[in-house]
């Protein structure tokens, strides 16, 4: 069985918002005085008295959305309602009573759900007294609290307990196998990604630009794995970021990036790459991200247009970035939707590959001899041994005479040789420089060589120059299976269409 569902149910601006964040114990819903900001059902998980429980934060009743989405963000309402063991139905006591809290209050005795009437804004003894006049809704005595102030949180959470179903000793869902972030520009179909994935409509879906503005986690169940698929808000150029809704959306859109163990890069087939797709490829590369280029709506495109011709010019566009895989999709009616989500699952495992120190030194002296680092002034670079400290990403550091010798280019150069090599060849790699400080260790060269200080270079994941062609040298010599060619990166993941 599922967590039992708390849906946090009312008009526009009293507070929906900022109590779900408060619940929850982080920011995850946007929160500003502009009325309709929610949209989508927002949700999380909560603990409390040995319960664990389902939030869900829905759009205001009665909203006039600028957008003309009114009536989608109804039906988001209305199905966490449906979802929804226990509704919390929250009123402003500031205001009073209004129309419109009448309105819920009649929609709300309909579907015959148990209701805790909770009065926000409390924020003082003498405002606490004025929540009386609410019992003419018919709910009871309303719980004051102050989202605020963070004034009756325990006395919330133990009226939620005492109305919740009988406990199935069900606990809080464990930690998904993967997390996947669907990012990009505005109307790429993100949101169509989603509900595709999910076989249900978890997330509104317009043409209208700008529909998504939370960040919306969506949990997902297949072959007996969860998975977590993060909707966000589509980013726009800084400049055209017309309210603080938008530089919020946008900023949730990076956060999804950083929590994100995959990036699904979304692009419009129809669309030419623009400079904002460029500086979001950027940040996910900042971040070291592995990533899926997915180009969605393919079904939409011209004859003469091909996956071939699509994947070339994605490689013009994002040259540094030319071991991203690119997906083909049209996540409308759901083509190779399945496909991408098993191949970030392979993208996930390459980020957590280790290589042997050995395989790795072997490989790092072969690359050095076949081409060596240029001459910086008078001294020459050297890399006296090199060892795997981490994955996801994978993580290389490689001590050396002095950071400062290595100039970007042979870095660049060192990665795709570690790419090329080994298991890793599709996501991105953290190669890190670091000068001899205390403590010795026994290189490659057999040279003594000193553990690393707080000298640290860390080298962005980006492709290396075009060189003259280097024999790639095996991990293990003597292995019979390691002398096999290895796979090269693929260029594009072209599925049929």
């Amino acid at each position: 069985m599922s967590l039992p569902i708390v849906a946090i149910i009312g008009r526009p601006n009293v507070g929906k918002s900022s109590l779900f964040n408060w619940l929850a114990g982080r920011r995850i819903s946007i929160v500003d005085p502009t009325a309709g900001v929610t949209r989508d059902r927002v949700s999380t998980v909560v603990e409390h008295g040995g319960r664990a429980w389902e939030i869900m934060d829905t759009g205001g009743i009665g909203i006039v959305d600028v957008d003309d989405l009114s009536a989608d963000v109804d039906r988001q309402i209305q199905l966490a309602l449906e979802s929804a063991a226990l509704v919390v139905f929250m009123v402003d006591v500031r205001d009073g009573i209004t129309p419109l809290d009448e309105d819920v209050a009649i929609r709300l005795r309909k579907i015959n759900k148990s209701v805790v009437l909770v009065a926000n804004k409390a924020d003082t003894e003498k405002l606490g007294q004025q929540a009386g006049e609410f019992n003419k809704l018919g709910y009871g005595e309303p719980l004051c609290v102050s989202a605020d102030q963070k004034l009756g949180k325990d006395e919330l959470f133990d009226a939620i307990l005492a109305k919740l179903p009988e406990d199935t000793g069900e606990g809080a869902p464990g930690e998904a196998a993967l997390m996947i972030a669907s990012v990009g520009r505005r109307n790429a179909g993100k949101s169509t990604f989603i509900n595709s994935l999910a076989g249900a409509e978890r997330v509104i879906v317009s043409e209208v630009p700008g529909t998504t503005r939370d960040s919306v986690d969506v949990r997902i169940e297949r072959d007996g794995k969860s998975f977590i698929a993060i909707d966000t808000a589509g980013v726009r150029k800084t400049a055209k970021m017309g309210t603080n809704i938008e530089f919020y959306s946008t900023h949730r859109a990076q956060r999804s990036i950083r929590r994100a163990d995959v990036v699904l890069h979304f692009f419009d087939a129809r669309h030419r790459i623009s400079r904002v797709d460029k500086q979001l490829a950027e940040y996910i590369v900042e971040e070291n991200k592995p990533a899926i280029f997915v180009i969605n709506k393919w079904d939409l495109v011209k004859d003469e247009m091909t996956t071939d011709k699509m994947g070339e010019y994605v490689r013009v566009m994002f040259p540094m970035l030319d071991h991203v895989p690119i997906a083909f999709i049209t996540a409308k009616n759901g083509k190779n939707v399945l496909r991408l989500l098993q191949l970030a699952v392979q993208l996930h495992k390459q980020a957590g590959t280790r290589v042997g120190t050995g395989d790795l030194n072997r490989v790092i002296r072969a690359a050095v001899e076949a081409a060596h680092p240029a001459m910086s002034g008078s001294k020459t670079p050297k890399i006296f041994y090199a060892t795997q400290i981490g994955v996801h990403p994978p993580t290389i550091v490689l001590f050396t005479n002095g950071p400062e010798l290595f100039d970007p280019p042979y870095i660049r150069y060192l990665t795709k040789v570690l790419r090329d090599t080994f298991p890793f060849p599709e996501v991105a790699i953290k190669v890190v420089l670091r000068a001899k400080g205390e403590g010795t260790r026994r290189g490659y060269e057999g040279e003594v060589v000193e553990d690393a200080g707080d000298d640290d270079v860390e080298v962005p994941m980006v492709r290396a120059p075009k060189r003259t062609p280097v024999a790639q040298p095996a991990p293990a010599a003597e292995s019979e299976r390691d002398q096999r060619p290895r796979k090269k990166p693929r260029g594009s993941e072209t599925w049929d269409f």
